[in-house]
């Protein structure tokens, strides 16, 4: 194992595209300091039928980056998919002033969020948009003050998700990111949601059983996630086995 010194989290190269099939890209970021943990961050991108680009919780711009994407297709939606991802949104509004902002339910009444001055354009729902219906599916799952929506791309059978599962590897981790990682369930190879959010979602078991069951059904060959190690084939059996919490 590599010394404690550097360990962040993080899958480098970072801030840069990275290919993981057609039309679908990611971005490793971060690492984002939370409450004393060290977390890595990604970035899901899709290239639309339509030339349009597909900012899944975007992290934080460079110029590169933006230089990047313009090479592959217009940066046209920002998705916040939950309520906890908006923290770089506001620089990819600026930076990218025609993009269209499309927000989880209850984001917008967030009051960091509003103090921020951050535009919300749509709020996502259970029903994908004419901008991307027929690639996308979508459907949320909702707990005790926490929301998320969730997306399936039907041309790379891709399942996208935010923070309902997490899979960080420990050996990548500074020592209490480390240990805490293990007391919440959270290491790598069988990374779910951590407990706090495990108990929010649990208060609205039933409605978010039948989401997660959904995320099943569409049985994904892989699966892209925010924070770790993503499953980047047999989606469909990681994803029943980090959701076995709800849908057990």
């Amino acid at each position: 194992m590599a010394s404690e010194i550097g360990l962040d989290g993080t899958y480098p190269p970072l801030d840069v595209l990275k290919p993981v099939g057609d039309d679908v890209w990611i971005v490793d970021s971060g690492p984002l300091h939370v409450l004393g943990l060290t977390l890595p961050i990604r970035m899901t991108v899709l290239r639309l039928s339509s030339g349009d680009l597909w900012l899944h919780s975007p992290t934080r711009f460079t110029e590169e980056l933006r230089a990047q994407l313009e090479q592959q297709g217009r940066i046209t939606h920002l998705i916040a998919p939950d309520i906890s991802h908006w923290s770089f949104l506001q620089e990819w509004q600026r930076n990218c002033p025609n993009t269209l902002t499309w927000a989880a339910p209850g984001l917008r009444e967030r009051r960091q969020v509003q103090k921020a001055g951050i535009r919300i354009d749509y709020i996502l729902s259970d029903t994908s948009p004419p901008e991307w219906a027929g690639e996308l599916e979508q459907i949320t799952v909702r707990g005790l003050g926490f929301s998320e929506v969730d997306f399936f791309h039907h041309p790379s059978r891709t399942l996208i998700m935010t923070d309902l599962v997490q899979n960080l590897e420990t050996g990548r981790l500074p020592a209490f990111t480390r240990i805490m990682a293990r007391l919440n369930g959270i290491a790598a190879p069988r990374g779910r949601a951590p407990i706090y959010l495990r108990l929010a979602v649990k208060a609205n078991k039933r409605e978010a059983a039948r989401a997660a069951t959904r995320l099943v059904e569409w049985q994904p060959e892989r699966v892209i996630f925010s924070h770790g190690r993503w499953f980047e084939r047999d989606g469909t059996e990681a994803v029943k086995r980090s959701l076995d919490w709800l849908t057990g």
